[in-house]
């Protein structure tokens, strides 16, 4: 008698492996001809990725047993996200900020889960969720503090304008990146508004092969949906605070 395999949404084996080369490849000859710069990143980044996943599934099998494991893991994803973050910011090394931006958008949401008990202490679902979470703050952060940095640095006379007509340095700056760096915000906001209609979220499809129904599926999924919407304008907030007051900055 054999076991039934589960579903699974791509075949894992060689033909798998061959595309997502191939498509690798095509994407950075793409950004090469057009002249974007990035056809090296991209090779780097798909490299990088599937030798990360590779390690990372070995790890969450190892660790969701263990609650003081799977916490550590959370703080080392927390930590990455946060130098990532603050690299994409600046090469300042006031980067590190970019830990309250990422640490207030997700901790409450995930604290607020754990008391709350729509998620139960264990690693295997605090590992996911907290992924999702931590990964949209980091990307929220990234982008807003990026923008508004940019904004400060190219339009900085008409912070200083500003300044001449009395306002206080951090209203000034504020006056100047805040409107730019908010569209920090449209990605998440176009994925929500299009969800189901445009793209099928990954929490959703795997939910669907895991044997959920269709109603619970997709209540999973609006629940991450809006949980991203909120870590990430929590974060994007915050972003914005910190390039305004001149703890971020560039060097």
């Amino acid at each position: 008698m054999t076991l039934a395999q589960p579903p699974t949404l791509l075949p894992v084996d060689a033909r798998l492996g061959a595309a997502v080369l191939l498509l690798a490849v095509g994407a950075a000859l793409v950004a090469y001809l057009g002249g974007l710069g990035h056809e090296r990143g991209i090779l780097t980044a798909v490299v990088r990725a599937a030798v990360q996943l590779g390690i990372v599934s070995l790890l969450i099998a190892a660790i969701v047993g263990s609650l003081p494991l799977t916490v550590a893991f959370l703080l080392l994803m927390f930590g990455v996200a946060t130098y990532t973050a603050g690299r994409r910011m600046t090469r300042h090394r006031s980067g590190w900020w970019a830990a309250v931006p990422v640490g207030l958008g997700t901790a409450p949401v995930i604290l607020g889960l754990l008391v709350g008990g729509l998620v139960p202490a264990k690693g295997i679902v605090l590992v996911p969720i907290a992924g999702i979470l931590i990964g949209g703050a980091m990307t929220a952060t990234a982008l807003a503090g990026r923008r508004a940095l940019d904004e400060l640095t190219q339009r900085r006379g008409e912070v200083e304008a500003a300044l001449a007509l009395g306002l206080p340095d951090r209203d000034a700056a504020l006056e100047v990146c805040r409107p730019g760096a908010a569209q920090a915000l449209l990605p998440p906001l176009d994925q929500t508004r299009t969800v189901g209609l445009v793209t099928l979220p990954g929490a959703f499809v795997g939910m669907l092969l895991g044997g959920a129904t269709p109603l619970a599926a997709g209540a999973v999924q609006l629940f991450v949906l809006v949980a991203l919407l909120a870590v990430e304008a929590v974060a994007v907030v915050a972003t914005i605070e910190l390039a305004a007051r001149g703890l971020v900055r560039r060097g």
